[in-house]
């Protein structure tokens, strides 16, 4: 499966949010990226604009692509409910994020090779797809 291998820090300057790579980024350029990004933005960002962002954000911080990150929102935007809560769920029980906040890995994409690389086991089964989804009481266990 395909995943963004670009640069991470470009990306977090770009949304002003520490994405991934390394908080030096932010301490040696406060800045956009790009040709116009000292200067600062001085047009009016629109709705579209934030919205978009904000979204890219998400994206970028869970390390989904476009057509996977629309179909979790279709599937948000089927259940009852709030769809932005519905849709930030999906995306926390994902396999590779529960081993990040499980502390077993220092980034998602350390979470994401582990997962990918055979090392977890989610009720005594091997389950290498870093886009499973966990249920509550499912038991998550590093291998031997």
């Amino acid at each position: 499966m395909a995943r963004n291998t670009g640069p991470k820090t470009k990306i977090s300057r770009r949304y002003n949010v520490l994405i991934g790579g390394s908080a030096k980024a932010f301490e040696r350029k406060n800045y956009p990226p790009g040709m116009h990004g000292p200067k600062g933005s001085r047009r009016k960002v629109s709705d579209y604009a934030i919205a978009l962002a904000e979204k890219q954000k998400l994206r970028h911080q869970y390390g989904v692509l476009e057509k996977q990150f629309r179909r979790y929102f279709a599937i948000a935007s089927a259940k009852r409910g709030v769809t932005g809560e519905l849709l930030l769920q999906l995306l926390e029980t994902r396999i590779d994020n529960v081993i990040y906040r499980l502390g077993f890995a220092k980034t998602r994409q350390a979470a994401r090779q582990l997962v990918a690389h055979g090392h977890v086991r989610v009720n005594g089964r091997k389950l290498d797809v870093a886009s499973a989804n966990v249920k509550p009481g499912d038991k998550v266990a590093i291998k031997d």
